[in-house]
C-alpha cells in the first residue's frame, strides 16, 4: 500500500503545472534549517515536468548562478539552457522556483544540436559577478561528443574551449556516456573538467581533473564502489568543491557526497600524491535522505549553493532543487 501511496504522490506531483514548484523535505529527520555534517539545510523545491518555450523541462544536470541578472541557469542532457528565478522566504530558504525561459543550445550555423551532439552535462559562467549585465558567458560541457563550448544566455554558440589531447581522444573514454560532465573555472588555473569515469589506462578508482592548459590532478581514491564526481565549483579560496554521486542499482542505496578538495603542484599527476580533502557531507537514501541523482552545483552568495537533480526522463524520478550553506570548521583532512 506504502509503495502505491508513493507512486500516486509522484504521477500527481511530476502533473503539476509551472507554477506548482513544492517544497519537499530531503529528510524527515533534518529539515530545513538543520545541520548536518558541515552543511546547513536552506530548502528544497521539486521542480515539475513543464514545457517552457516549446523546451521540455526534464534531465537538468548543470547550474550556474548569475549575480548580475539574478538568474540561475540549468542545462539538460537534451542541449536546452532554461534560465530559473528562485524564490526565498524571510529566512532566505528556498520556497519556490519560477523557470522563465528555454533556450536550445545551438551549433555555430545557428542549429538546435541534435543526436550525440546535444548531450550537455556541465555548466560554467563568466562575467557573473562584475556588475555589468549582458555579458554573461557560459561553458557547457558534453558527453557523446566530448567537447566544451562557450555560449550567450540564449543558447547561441560563440566559441569552443581548446582540450588537451588526451581529452579530445574519444578512444580514450569508456563510453560515450561517460565523457566530460563538470566544468568549472579556477582563477589560477582556468577552465578545469573532469570526465564522469576516469579515462582507459588510468586507475579507475583514482579521480583525475584536467586543465584546458594541460595540468592534471590526482583526486582522493573513490571512497564508494561505482561513485562519479558530477559537479565541480570553484570556492573562493580557490578549492574545488565537488559533488559526488554513487548509484549502482535501484536495489542499493544513492549516496550523494560533497567534498572540499585542495589542489597545489604537490598532488599534479606524476608526483604520486593525491590531492588534501576533507568530506562535508554525505547523504544515503539508506539513512533516509530523499535524494535523486543529484548532477548540477553551483554557488549563489556567501558560502550558499544550489545543487539539481536530474531525473532521467522518468516519472518516478523528481528535479529536486536543493540550497544548502557550507558551515565553518572546513579544513582538510591529509
Amino acid at each position: 500500500m506504502k509503495i502505491l501511496i508513493t507512486i500516486s504522490l509522484l504521477f500527481a506531483l511530476n502533473a503539476c503545472t509551472a507554477a506548482d514548484a513544492i517544497r519537499v523535505p530531503l529528510s524527515a529527520e533534518y529539515p530545513a534549517g538543520s545541520e548536518f555534517m558541515q552543511i546547513k539545510l536552506l530548502g528544497t523545491v521539486m521542480i515539475p515536468a513543464q514545457t517552457v518555450d516549446g523546451e521540455s523541462l526534464s534531465e537538468l544536470s548543470g547550474l550556474a548562478w548569475d549575480e548580475d541578472e539574478s538568474l540561475l541557469y540549468a542545462v539538460s542532457d537534451k542541449g536546452t539552457l532554461f534560465h530559473l528565478q528562485p524564490h526565498f522566504d524571510a529566512q532566505h530558504r528556498l520556497k519556490d522556483v519560477t523557470v522563465t525561459h528555454g533556450y536550445p543550445l545551438l551549433n555555430k550555423r545557428g542549429k538546435k544540436l541534435k543526436g550525440k551532439k546535444d548531450d550537455s552535462e556541465g555548466l560554467a559562467i563568466l562575467n557573473s559577478n562584475n556588475g555589468k549585465r549582458d555579458d554573461t558567458e557560459l561553458l557547457v560541457s558534453f558527453e557523446g561528443k566530448h567537447r566544451i563550448k562557450r555560449y550567450t544566455p540564449d543558447g547561441s554558440r560563440t566559441g569552443d574551449v581548446g582540450l588537451p589531447k588526451v581529452l579530445r581522444n574519444r578512444s580514450n573514454y569508456h563510453s560515450a556516456n561517460r565523457g566530460l560532465e563538470a566544468v568549472t573555472i579556477h582563477p589560477e588555473y582556468g577552465v578545469l573538467t573532469i570526465p564522469e569515469a576516469s579515462l582507459k589506462n588510468t586507475n579507475p578508482q583514482q579521480p583525475i581533473l584536467y586543465s584546458a592548459a594541460g595540468k592534471q590532478w590526482q583526486l582522493p581514491t573513490r571512497a564508494f564502489r561505482g561513485s562519479s564526481i558530477v559537479g565541480l565549483e570553484t570556492l573562493a579560496d580557490g578549492s574545488i568543491l565537488t559533488l559526488e554521486r554513487i548509484y549502482n542499482s535501484i536495489v542499493e542505496p544513492v549516496i550523494i557526497s560533497l567534498q572540499i578538495i585542495q589542489l597545489d603542484a604537490s598532488c599534479e599527476v606524476g608526483k604520486n600524491n593525491s590531492c588534501s580533502a576533507k568530506r562535508i557531507a554525505s547523504l544515503s537514501s539508506a539513512e533516509g535522505w530523499s535524494v535523486d541523482n543529484f548532477e548540477g552545483l553551483t554557488h549563489h552568495r556567501g558560502q550558499r549553493f544550489f545543487m539539481v537533480s536530474d531525473n532521467n526522463d522518468f516519472w518516478l524520478q523528481r528535479t529536486l532543487l536543493t540550497y544548502f550553506e557550507i558551515l565553518p570548521k572546513t579544513t582538510t583532512d591529509q
